[in-house]
Formats: C-alpha cells, structure tokens, sequence
C-alpha cells in the first residue's frame, strides 16, 4: 500500500523493539519520502530520587542525547532509514504522541501494537490503545504476526 500526496507528517512511535523496527519500515515502504517521517521515543521523567539526578548526572538533555545514539545504532543497517532522526519526549506515551501529532498536524500515526490481551494488557495498559482513543488523525494500528502472550 502506498500513500500519496502527503503535505503533513506521519508519526511513528519507537520502542526500540523489533515491532517498532518493522513499524517504521512500513510507514517508510507506505510513504516513500522519509523526510515526512516523525520517529517518537517518549521515555520516563526522570525522578529527583534517581541515583544520576541526585548527583546531577542525569537531565532530560543527557538522556535523550543518548536515546539518539542508541537509535541511530539500531538502524544503521537498514540504508532506507539512514536520514531519520529521533524526536524524544517525556511523560505519558500515549498522550505525549497524540499531543505531538497535534501540534505536528500529522496525517497519520503508524504504530506498532504488542497485541497483549486479557489480564497483562490490563496490567500494563495499552499505549496502542491510548493512541487510537485521543489521537488528532489517523491511526494504523499493526499487529505483530506471531503473539507470545
């Protein structure tokens, strides 16, 4: 499936987990132009009572400095998407990239779903599932071919 005559970005959440790697591959192989891909990490605040924060070696800078490496190492082996760039942000992950999508006037949110069910997706909650429920566009939601839980 291709899209075509995109004007805005389209989002994609990344976890560093392998859903995510084929998440971004498929918004990239939809698009076809990578400069309308937005790559999203949203991580943890972190809390004063952390080791790194009590001593001041952890900010909210340094830790997305280094999420940026880590993701540039993690796809560096796929040429398509040499040029992408990571935005990192802080707080709820489900409403941190429906409030980014927003402000972006994303067409799109391509995002990858664990496809957890029953008690565990009662337990840990459903980021997928946050982003269908508030997201200012649309969401396609791709699910994993083989589910473990």
């Amino acid at each position: 499936m291709k899209i075509q005559d995109l004007k805005n970005p389209v989002i994609v959440p990344w976890d560093f987990s392998d859903l995510s790697r084929e998440a971004l591959l498929r918004a990239v192989e939809m698009v076809g132009d990578s400069s309308l891909l937005r790559v999203v990490h949203v991580s943890h605040i972190p809390s004063p009572y952390e080791y790194g924060i009590v001593f001041d070696g952890i900010s909210e800078q340094s830790m997305a400095a280094e999420l940026t490496k880590s993701f540039q190492k993690a796809i560096e082996s796929e040429p398509v998407l040499k040029n992408l760039e990571l935005v990192v942000l802080f707080g709820d992950p489900g409403h941190e990239i429906c409030d980014y999508a927003g402000n972006e006037k994303a067409e799109m949110i391509v995002v990858p779903s664990h496809g957890r069910s029953g008690f565990t997706r009662l337990l840990l909650g459903s980021v997928a599932e946050r982003i269908v429920r508030f997201a200012p566009c649309p969401v396609l939601v791709l699910r994993s071919a083989s589910i473990d839980e």
